[in-house]
């Protein structure tokens, strides 16, 4: 079988021998597992439809993450390797023009073959060649470790789409069926009042340099950037907060909405974030649990970047720098409601305010006022795996800290997500900040 030539990726850290190989196998296992038991839950029916352009079907998940895995690992690195479906190839590519033709995304919905059966056959045949891959010390070689590692992060940021994309699909069914049954829960305490954390500003590090653990490469190279002084507010904003901007006109007045952004509003017809809808009066929001009423102390979520943009202008604020984001975040541990505590939704803060920024981990992706540009001295990888993060440079903002559905050990201060404007189909918040007098 012929193999896909592609030069090693100057693309991730992950020094030979930072992780033991049999620990990188661990991960990999574990990772694979848990893919399989977020579909868990859902039916054929529900893992073959496609809700909208961003979305993709869990089936297609489930065989995209296990193609990325043939494509860039055993068709190079494990000798005598069999496709399991040369067709495969073209379905389950994402968006890698270096592999070939592939569907559509629009129309990912419309690959109601292969059936399920097979994708979860196919996952095997990749999972039992990783294995052989593992067996004969084929996988301890430097090169193939560093992309096993990138499959492995690749996989994790897959699980999360699952579960937005689920969402996404259950929110347009009008029996808005959930995804769980919702656990019992307490009612929160209405939210504390904001408050604002003073920061000098001054030239400080920003990104990942080798040796500091796996990056992707839109996290490099470390460089130094000047940041003026400025306040952050303490923790996201609520949807108590965001009900006061709704109903204080801010999706009417045209004064506090970008160019785009307000044609945005009139075009779709926005009148609230993403999966809330009037009921009697009162505003009901889908969640994986299905409708609830938005619980006023916890982040509010599913808001474009124009949403964020305008909701900071009426505030009196304006949305962090990713710079200033990242030299907050540095300070503090990477914890929070991410998806190994199971909560799938934004909670209200774990702890009252203690004199720092809370909830900069999990519960809600928060916009930023950041272009998702390059690095100062930043290089394209080389090879197919270069299309990751450097061609989508353009016209699309950055988003900083993981959100309820984000795997602990993917996230970190450095971490640079990143959407077009008008999307809000993810787990997408905001924090305020403002600047400062000298």
């Amino acid at each position: 079988m012929a193999t896909r030539p592609m030069a090693r990726p100057v693309f991730a850290t992950h020094p030979h021998g930072e992780r033991p190989i049999e620990t990188l196998r661990a991960r990999l296992a574990a990772t694979r597992e848990r893919t399989l038991s977020l579909a868990a839950p859902l039916g054929p029916e529900d893992m073959a439809a496609q809700a909208i352009e961003e979305a993709s079907p869990t089936k297609w998940h489930l065989a995209h993450t296990s193609w990325f895995f043939e494509s860039f690992v055993l068709a190079r690195f494990l000798p005598g390797h069999e496709l399991f479906d040369p067709a495969f190839d073209y379905c389950f590519n994402s968006y890698y023009e270096s592999a070939g033709a592939r569907q559509p995304r629009p129309q990912r919905g419309l690959l109601s073959r292969p059936p399920l059966e097979r994708v979860l056959a196919y996952r095997r045949h990749v999972e039992t060649g990783l294995e052989r891959l593992f067996d004969r010390g084929l996988a301890a070689e430097c090169e193939a470790a560093f992309l096993i590692e990138i499959g492995v992060q690749h996989e994790q940021q897959h699980q999360e789409l699952m579960l937005a994309d689920i969402l996404a699909l259950f929110a347009a069914n009008p029996l808005r069926p959930a995804y769980r049954a919702a656990p019992p829960r307490g009612l929160a305490a209405a939210a504390e009042p904001l408050r604002w954390i003073g920061y000098a500003g001054g030239i400080v590090r920003i990104g990942r340099d080798s040796g500091e653990g796996f990056s992707f490469d839109n996290e490099t190279p470390r460089h130094d950037a000047l940041i003026h002084p400025f306040e952050i507010a303490d923790r996201p904003i609520t949807n108590a907060e965001w009900l006061e901007f709704i109903d204080d006109g801010g999706y009417g007045d045209p004064s506090l909405w970008l160019f785009d952004g307000w044609a945005t509003v009139r075009r779709e017809g926005w009148e609230a974030p993403a999966y809330w809808e009037r009921r009697g009066g009162a505003f009901l929001v889908m969640t994986l649990e299905g409708l609830r009423p938005p619980e006023p102390a916890a982040p509010v979520v599913h808001v474009s970047f124009y949403e964020a943009d305008a909701f900071a202008r009426w505030a009196g604020a304006r949305l962090p720098t990713e710079f200033e984001w990242e030299t907050v975040a540095s300070e503090e541990p990477v914890a929070g409601n991410l998806l190994d505590g199971g909560a799938l939704r934004p909670m209200p803060p774990a702890e009252n305010f203690q004199g720092h920024a809370r909830q900069l981990f999990g519960d809600v992706w928060e916009w930023t006022g950041s272009a998702h540009l390059p690095y100062p001295g930043y290089r394209s990888p080389a090879g197919g795996l270069g299309e990751y993060n450097a061609k989508f440079m353009c016209d699309q903002h950055v988003l900083r800290g993981g959100c309820c559905v984000t795997p602990q050990s993917h996230i970190r201060a450095s971490y640079r997500n990143f959407l077009y404007a008008r999307q809000r189909w993810l787990f997408a918040g905001l924090r305020l900040a403002r600047d400062v007098s000298r």
